[in-house]
């Protein structure tokens, strides 16, 4: 013990001395103010830079050109000539099958948020305890969420046809009478569209709540049980206040998806069927009116729209919802 002791003395000695004697001499304050600020703002553009080049490729420039074709009645070959300036935008806004589709997209957004969360949240919890097969219902609540779009929507169409397998099902079980037109009944297809968005979802929400849960420490269980905390108050005051965050990124993402919805609507519904039975969508809409009608200028305009909605939406959610989330990583707790 006392050779290592003398060793360490003599090391730390030997250091000190190497560095001037007794204390180690400061940085010299002409190195750093001359390469602080370039160095940190080299480091800053190398790290930033690629990804703010491809964000503005792929997501700012595809924009501004639609807004630009968007003040046009252009058919989507040859220069944009036919300047209308608003109209395209006037129309847009005073259309009531936009209305339509508008509130649809909005009745997505709530109805995602109210079945799915409770849900996810009751199976996360659930799949968080020590069960029997607990990695193989994990990888079966998370299938869906990888299986394709196309596939998704050609199944469940073909499953929830007139003649489906769902309506024989309930033949044979001699509940005929429950059978319906599940896609083109107004009152029903849009409890169809959310029952397959719940079945497609629902486990990208679960794995996301399972991590969360991962993240709370084990200590503040035992300390609660300790207390004689029950497991619903244990739940109620430390769980769900620790999964807060989680739980409103998960709200952000699910939000942005549904305003952005299109692919099953457009598989199962298709181009023309959707608007009669209730659910068309923004993206739909979009591409009914643009793409299908040869209106290209109107299409893009369409676009602009939902890029605007989409944007006022996430602003307003990252500044009453999110901030407090994430102020404290970004800025180290500085207003």
């Amino acid at each position: 013990m006392t050779s290592l002791t003398d060793n360490a003395e003599r090391t730390s000695t030997g250091n000190l001395a190497g560095s001037g004697g007794g204390v180690k001499a400061p940085s010299s304050p002409r190195r750093s103010r001359s390469g602080g600020p370039w160095r940190t703002r080299l480091e800053i553009a190398v790290l930033a830079g690629p990804a703010l080049i491809v964000f503005l490729s792929f997501v700012m420039l595809p924009v501004a050109v639609a807004a630009y074709y968007g003040f046009f009645s252009w058919g989507g070959y040859g220069p944009a000539t036919d300047f209308v300036g608003l109209r395209n935008y006037v129309v847009i806004l005073t259309d009531p099958a936009f209305q339509e589709a508008l509130w649809h997209n909005f009745l997505i957004v709530i109805l995602s948020l109210v079945i799915q969360g409770p849900i996810a949240i009751a199976l996360a919890l659930l799949l968080n305890r020590k069960m029997r097969f607990q990695s193989s219902i994990r990888v079966l609540i998370f299938v869906p969420y990888v299986i394709s779009e196309v596939v998704v929507g050609t199944g469940w169409s073909l499953m929830l046809a007139n003649n489906g397998a769902l309506n024989d099902l309930l033949a044979k079980l001699g509940l005929s009478a429950y059978a319906q037109d599940w896609l083109a009944n107004p009152d029903i297809a849009i409890w169809t569209l959310m029952a397959i968005i719940t079945w497609k979802y629902i486990g990208f929400a679960v794995i996301l709540f399972l991590a969360g849960l991962q993240g709370i420490p084990e200590e503040l269980y035992e300390a609660a049980a300790i207390d004689g905390a029950s497991y619903w108050q244990i739940q109620r005051s430390i769980t769900f206040p620790l999964l807060g965050p989680t739980v409103r990124i998960w709200a952000f993402l699910s939000i942005i998806g549904s305003l952005q919805l299109f692919d099953l609507v457009y598989i199962i519904w298709g181009q023309y069927i959707a608007a009669t039975a209730g659910t068309s969508t923004m993206a739909t809409y979009m591409v009914a009116t643009g793409r299908n009608a040869g209106s290209y200028g109107y299409g893009n305009a369409v676009a602009v729209v939902i890029f605007l909605i989409s944007l006022i939406i996430a602003l307003l959610y990252q500044r009453f919802v999110l901030r407090r989330d994430t102020e404290g990583a970004v800025t180290g707790g500085k207003r």
